[in-house]
């Protein structure tokens, strides 16, 4: 672990880290849609918004980001273990706001487990607020 941890655009190169991050990373579900296929083609519609934090050549930390064009969304912040507790989930978070900001966007939301209280917890401390009344419904296609 360096002192030095530098955060820059994710790119589809860094998939295959992002994807070992995610499945070590408490709260995250890989699904549907998260292939490199489907993370390709979301980065392509979102250009410049999802944001890495590296260590080196090791990425340490991934937020993917994007919107449809009235919402931000924000997917799969995660950071290593080994890095928690200090501050680099906030960064990728105000990072990947900033973003959301620049492209004229006024609000963002985001999706957490009922069963990943600590993922809760880090998303309310930097102000999230739970929507009542909202259920989180899909459909496969």
């Amino acid at each position: 672990m360096s002192n030095q941890i530098d955060t820059r655009e994710f790119s589809i190169n860094d998939y295959k880290a992002a994807l070992q991050l995610w499945q070590r990373v408490e709260g995250i579900e890989i699904a549907e849609g998260d292939d490199q296929r489907g993370i390709a083609q979301f980065l392509e519609r979102n250009p410049g918004l999802s944001r890495v934090a590296m260590d080196g050549s090791a990425v340490i930390g991934v937020a993917l980001c994007g919107h449809d064009g009235r919402r931000g969304h924000i997917y799969h912040l995660a950071v290593d273990p080994d890095y928690q507790g200090r501050g680099l989930g906030k960064r990728l978070l105000h990072e990947c706001l900033d973003s959301l900001r620049r492209v004229g966007l006024e609000r963002a939301i985001i999706m957490v487990a009922n069963d990943n209280p600590r993922g809760r917890g880090f998303w309310l401390r930097y102000g999230w607020e739970e929507i009542p009344g909202a259920v989180p419904m899909g459909i496969d296609l």
